[in-house]
């Protein structure tokens, strides 16, 4: 990890701490100095953070919808970057999220987020690579990691996330028949994540079952 980058976590946690906006913006002008790129990136995370709309409030897996119910000019083998919409899977609210395939350097099935088409104001656009950079942050085990992020030709943000194929906890644990002892070393791995999540300065507002997968491996996110 850079140096920078360790300085724009720590000015980012500290200005987390103060309740005062103004208090907020003086500490992380005098921390930032002449560093007009490390002020904007902090400025960044404090807004994903303060967000009234997060990523992390969308269902890990979403509703059983279809492109048409959610008018995009995306859509199954539409190609954004190097990947390859396949399925939709989930929405957001600013965001869709697609079930893609990268092609290169490597294959492998990822999650795409993209923001809606009609939702892409100044305004969300801000929100959504703010929140893209925050979840940047995120590096644990339980919790899914973003790979990449980019622009479409459009002007839409987008970000990709390693994709989880599972279940929810609940389902997980009666498929398995696993005994209280077993239910609870789950959950604690859970809170592992979430401890993370928090340490980064990062809140789930909407921890719920289906927001958390067990892969069929047996891992979670």
């Amino acid at each position: 990890m850079s140096t920078e980058h360790k300085d724009e976590e720590s000015i980012f946690y500290a200005g987390l701490k103060l309740k005062s906006q103004a208090e907020r913006n003086a500490y992380i002008k005098a921390a930032c100095g002449n560093n007009i790129n490390l002020l904007n990136r902090v400025e960044s995370l404090l807004k994903a953070h303060d967000a009234d709309d997060s990523f992390l409030e969308a269902p890990a897996l979403g509703p059983d919808v279809t492109a048409e119910e959610s008018p995009s000019i995306e859509g199954p083998g539409t190609k954004i970057g190097r990947y390859e919409l396949l399925e939709l899977i989930g929405e957001g609210g600013m965001g869709l999220v697609y079930l893609a395939e990268q092609q290169e350097p490597l294959r492998r099935r990822v999650a795409l987020k993209i923001v809606k088409l009609g939702m892409d104001t100044k305004q969300v656009i801000a929100r959504f690579e703010a929140e893209r950079q925050a979840l940047a942050l995120l590096d644990h085990p339980n919790i899914a990691h973003v790979f990449d992020a980019g622009t479409t030709k459009a002007g839409r943000p987008y970000f990709v996330m390693e994709y989880v194929e599972g279940v929810s906890i609940t389902k997980y644990c009666d498929e398995q028949k696993l005994n209280i002892e077993e239910r609870l070393e789950l959950f604690k791995q859970v809170c592992e994540g979430v401890q993370h999540a928090h340490q980064k300065g990062i809140i789930h507002r909407d921890i719920k079952p289906s927001n958390i997968l067990i892969s069929n491996h047996g891992d979670k996110a």
